[in-house]
């Protein structure tokens, strides 16, 4: 029987006298666990639950059929929103709680794209809640028409909102040698900097890295955005940072009290890390990523090379770091031949 004991898991005989273990938390789907506890196999599943655990939707069975109410139960207690990324549920969740307290006891029936369009116009000011919106309820519509509540979607065709922004900060050398100097490595801050820039993955993942995901000098991690698995190199500086930093838990980083970070909340003690560096506002997490992204072009790789560290979906999301580091290549060997022609 277990000797470690881990939140929310339960264990018993079954009939067959064979051991079970499951993940069981109060208001949630319980999941089965594979493995012995303490096991790799086991603490990444259980790791993997505790993040994706599948909400169970209270209230669902006295919303009348047929209404958003009714429906947005209905999607948000099913798999596909299940399998979304944490932020990403937690995103759309508030979208479509204050979307059902507006328009809950309306029919799903006489939702049309007239509507969308002006529900998604008032938004304009600010374009990325207008984007979230138009992208929340059209998952919903599409789950509607595969249920069989809609023939069609009635989201299909609104034209989403630009953005015109260059997105999150890039970190440069001197970002990250100032975060270096005020956080010293055996830091928490510092073993957050490292793992952020030597794995180039997302917040949602490098939260969830530990010592068992660590196996043969790879970190082995599947990314909670896309389900895209990675085997990735443990870069030399990470591993004299992980080295000199104690941890004795399920994951690298944790909390001031020994539990491991969500992403929100790593998010706002890391912004708080930057701050004690100095460093400007706008300066964040996911732009280590980025920085990731910058060095390894800026190394000479190729984009298809990047995302098989970064695991990027497409290539076109890596093509500015690497035209931008072929560019300074070609300007320092072109200005290299304009000396040599004029003799200098």
């Amino acid at each position: 029987m277990t000797r470690i004991r881990l939140d929310y898991v339960h264990e018993f005989l079954d009939r067959h006298g064979k051991v079970r273990r499951y993940f069981r938390r109060p208001g949630f789907k319980q999941v089965p666990l594979p493995g012995l506890p303490g096991s790799a196999e086991f603490m990444e599943a259980y790791a993997e639950t505790l993040g994706i655990a599948q909400r169970v939707e209270i209230g669902a069975s006295r919303s009348k059929p047929g209404t958003i109410s009714a429906l947005t139960a209905a999607y948000l207690a099913s798999i596909a929103f299940g399998q979304l990324a944490d932020e990403t549920r937690r995103t759309r969740r508030n979208i479509l709680e204050r979307f059902r307290a507006e328009h809950g006891d309306k029919r799903v029936a006489t939702l049309q794209r007239m509507h969308v369009e002006r529900m998604v116009g008032t938004k304009a000011a600010t374009p990325a809640a207008a984007r979230n919106f138009l992208n929340t309820l059209r998952a919903m519509m599409q789950f509607a028409v595969e249920i069989g509540i809609r023939h069609d979607d009635p989201t299909l065709g609104v034209k989403r909102v630009k953005i015109r922004t260059e997105g999150y900060r890039t970190w440069s050398e001197e970002d990250i040698a100032a975060f270096e100097t005020a956080h010293p490595i055996g830091t928490r801050a510092r073993l957050a900097l490292a793992l952020l820039l030597c794995t180039a993955q997302r917040r949602s993942d490098v939260v969830r890295i530990g010592r068992q995901h660590v196996r043969g000098g790879m970190i082995h991690v599947r990314q909670r955005k896309t389900g895209t698995t990675l085997a990735i190199p443990v870069h030399l500086e990470l591993q004299r940072v992980l080295d000199a930093t104690p941890g004795e838990h399920l994951t690298f980083l944790t909390t001031a009290s020994g539990k491991p970070f969500t992403p929100a909340g790593f998010t706002n003690w890391f912004r708080q890390m930057c701050n004690e560096a100095g460093l400007p506002t706008g300066t964040s997490a996911h732009g280590l990523r980025k920085a990731a992204c910058r060095r390894l072009a800026e190394a000479g790789c190729s984009a298809n090379e990047i995302a098989a560290i970064s695991g990027h979906a497409t290539l076109r999301e890596i093509e500015p770091y690497t035209k931008a580091a072929d560019q300074a290549r070609m300007a320092r060997a072109a200005m290299g031949r304009l000396r040599l022609e004029d003799g200098s």
